[in-house]
C-alpha cells in the first residue's frame, strides 16, 4: 500500500482514468460491431462519420495507436464502399433486364 498523500492521490486517478478510458474503448468496438453489421449503404455512411470521429478521439488520447486507428478506419471504409458497390451493380442488373 503506498505511504504518501500524493501515491494515493495518483491511484485515485489511475482508476478513474481506466474506467473512462475502457468504457470510450469499448463503445468505439460496440460501434465498430453494428457498422459491420449493417448492410444498409445509407445508414452504413453515417455510421462511418461516427466510427471515425470515435476513432480518432480514442488515437488522439492514446488510448489506441493511431496507426491502428487507420488501419481500422480504412477497413471500415473499404466495407462501406462494398456495400455501395454491391446496391449499384444490383440496379445496373435490373436496368439490363429491363432493356431486354
Amino acid at each position: 500500500m503506498a505511504n504518501h498523500k500524493s501515491a494515493l492521490k495518483r491511484i485515485r486517478q489511475t482508476k478513474t482514468r481506466n474506467l473512462k478510458n475502457r468504457l470510450q474503448h469499448k463503445t468505439t468496438r460496440n460501434a465498430i460491431k453494428t457498422l459491420k453489421d449493417s448492410s444498409n449503404k445509407k445508414e452504413a455512411e453515417k455510421l462511418l462519420v461516427n466510427v471515425t470521429s470515435l476513432l480518432d478521439k480514442l488515437a488522439k488520447n492514446n488510448i489506441i495507436h493511431k496507426n491502428k486507428s487507420a488501419n481500422l478506419k480504412s477497413k471500415l471504409s473499404k466495407h462501406v464502399n462494398s456495400l455501395k458497390a454491391k446496391s449499384s451493380s444490383k440496379s445496373k442488373v435490373k436496368a439490363k433486364a429491363k432493356s431486354s
